[in-house]
């Protein structure tokens, strides 16, 4: 269960919204090599306000997380696409309801 989550705040620079989407989408494919990571998602929130969400059974989770290849890219592509320095926050998860696609599946077939 998902104990632990990051929640990171991008800002784009004018003119570069487009950038930072195809950024965040290329993401993907690390967050699905990440075995520690237990969910991954990069959101817009407003035109030029992005976010990234993920969670984490434990702290050594979140850690390699933190010192992986998406915050490595992120910070490497801060100054050129963001207009301040990204915010993450590490924050506790008090309560969630997840739903797997297999239990989903199950049921649309009882």
């Amino acid at each position: 269960m998902a104990k632990l989550a990051l929640w990171a705040v991008l800002e784009s620079k004018p003119g570069k919204e487009k950038e930072v989407e195809e950024f965040l989408k290329s993401a993907q494919p690390l967050a699905e090599k990440e075995a520690q990571t237990l969910t991954w998602y990069a959101l817009k929130v407003a035109p030029s306000k992005f976010g990234i969400f993920d969670t984490f059974a434990n702290e050594s989770g979140r850690e390699a997380h933190l010192t992986g290849e998406i915050a490595k890219a992120l910070f490497a592509k801060a100054k050129e696409l963001f207009s301040k320095e990204p915010e993450v926050h590490k924050i506790e998860v008090l309560a969630a309801k997840a739903h797997s696609v297999e239990s989903q599946q199950k049921s649309a077939h009882s």
